[in-house]
């Protein structure tokens, strides 16, 4: 185990010696900042002093809707909820979250782990290709460890960084937070709705639970980048095949949803927060079945991955 974790140690080393990862990083930080900067000094949130009113409005916009337009039980279920949060607000004085206050910009900073996971794919798709590429994998294999343990120490260390990430975007836009929107609001709860009733839940929890929910996109675009990596011996393929499907496999999921085989593919399970917040993209799909579809896809990245290591010549 001792040479496992050595084997990981110097991945990380190999990771942050490259002036990319830290410009990676640099760009990372950058980005929140001037998000905040566009919120706070650009960017023109309109009035929220007479909230209250615009609440009921908008109720009363759901229920006319409710009553005349045709929609699916799915779709009447949602705007029920949002008028029975609504109703919960005006009831109990509860504000809604303004986009210029420290949980509002924190919630929109949780769209950048897609800049995260950019970023953790080109590590991810360059870790083992670059092995082969510049011959050091000879200098890994006459060590005394096992194929497996280097492809996992390899694997591990692509988790770390994407990890890294998470934290570093999460604790950027709350001190970025802080720094711009002061502490206004931090005692505003987040509304949810389950089983026929508002809940309250910390905005913490809620802003933690939503870094969670992105984050298994992010973890299966890695391994996927991983993968086709090992695979194919080739970053720029690696890179350019988990780009490709990372941006345009929820939208073809979108297409494919009225078949009922596409909930099988795998963008069509990578967002969770589509049980908790919406409806899921294919009907009869349960967070159990996404749950049991990732773990699925997960461990055939995984073998492949080492299967094909294991197997490969790397003599010549």
């Amino acid at each position: 185990m001792s040479h496992f974790f050595r084997l990981v140690h110097n991945e990380n080393i190999k990771i942050y010696k490259r002036m990319g990862t830290w410009v990676m990083i640099g760009i990372l930080i950058l980005v929140v900042a001037l998000v905040g900067i566009f919120t706070k000094f650009v960017l023109d949130p309109g009035s929220n002093a007479d909230w209250k009113a615009q609440l009921s409005a908008e109720n009363a916009q759901l229920t006319e809707s409710l009553e005349s337009a045709p929609m699916l039980e799915a779709q009447k279920r949602l705007l029920k909820e949002r008028i029975a949060l609504n109703e919960y607000r005006i009831e109990h004085d509860v504000e809604p979250i303004k986009r210029d206050s420290l949980w509002g910009y924190m919630v929109d900073a949780t769209t950048f782990t897609g800049i995260a996971a950019l970023f953790t794919i080109v590590i991810a798709a360059g870790m083992v290709a670059s092995e082969f590429s510049w011959g050091t994998v000879k200098l890994l294999l006459i060590r005394p460890v096992s194929r497996t343990k280097i492809v996992l120490a390899n694997y591990a260390s692509n988790l770390l960084f994407a990890l890294l990430m998470l934290l570093l975007l999460f604790s950027t836009s709350f001190l970025f937070g802080i720094l711009f929107f002061g502490f206004g609001g931090a005692e505003t709860p987040y509304l949810s709705y389950s089983n026929g009733r508002v809940i309250e839940q910390n905005m913490v929890t809620h802003i933690i639970e939503l870094f969670g929910f992105r984050s298994i996109d992010l973890i299966m675009m890695v391994t996927l980048a991983f993968m086709i990596s090992t695979v194919f011996r080739s970053s720029s393929l690696a890179i350019g095949i988990s780009l490709f499907l990372m941006f345009t496999g929820p939208q073809l999921v979108q297409l494919l949803s009225q078949y009922d085989w596409a909930k099988y593919i795998l963008f069509a399970n990578t967002d969770l927060q589509q049980y908790t917040t919406g409806t899921p993209l294919v009907e009869g799909m349960t967070m159990t079945f996404s749950i049991v579809m990732l773990l699925i896809y997960f461990a055939l990245f995984a073998f492949l991955s080492l299967y094909i290591f294991k197997k490969r010549d790397v003599a010549a």
